[in-house]
């Protein structure tokens, strides 16, 4: 029997990549026999600041992309970006954010709970599977940042524990 083929053509990832970019998808996934090849992006306008414990690569703007609209001289100037609150569990995927285990149960956790590392704060589901997102550590919920049925992107703010 002969061993199939499992290199990857760099074309066919250009390919992939440029998929991306014409139809403003995040990702792409294609699976092909033995072999998946996935290609993904961060979109710059979801501008999501990585979990302190990744370190995100710089992301490069294309050269046609137009420069941001001009503030008006009489709007207030944006706060200046502190990064995360300190205790923010980050989502670890892309995908919808359900805060209950069934439709009208109550929720997992609510601000004002304690709750013990591993203990699940939420649910995300993604690509038809639901995925319990533990708490990292022990503390209390100070605030619940998403709402039920929320699609969420890598590294958003999840839930702050104190």
């Amino acid at each position: 029997m002969p061993k199939e083929d499992t290199t990857v053509d760099p074309i066919f990832v250009r390919e992939l990549a440029s998929i991306l970019n014409e139809t403003d998808l995040t990702e792409i996934e294609v699976e092909h026999g033995p072999m998946k090849v996935r290609v993904s992006r961060q979109r710059e306008a979801a501008a999501m600041q990585a979990p302190a414990y990744y370190q995100q690569a710089p992301m490069h703007q294309p050269a046609h992309a137009a420069p941001p609209p001009p503030q008006p001289a009489s709007a207030p100037a944006p706060a200046a970006a502190t990064g995360p609150e300190p205790g923010t569990v980050p989502s670890p995927m892309v995908g919808t954010v359900y805060l209950s285990p069934a439709p009208g149960a109550r929720p997992f956790v609510e601000v004002g709970q304690s709750v013990q590392e591993g203990e699940t704060l939420l649910i995300i589901e993604a690509m038809k599977t639901m995925n319990q997102i533990p708490a990292p550590r022990s503390g209390k919920v100070t605030k619940v940042l998403v709402e039920n049925a929320q699609p969420v992107e890598y590294g958003e703010p999840l839930v702050v524990i104190a």
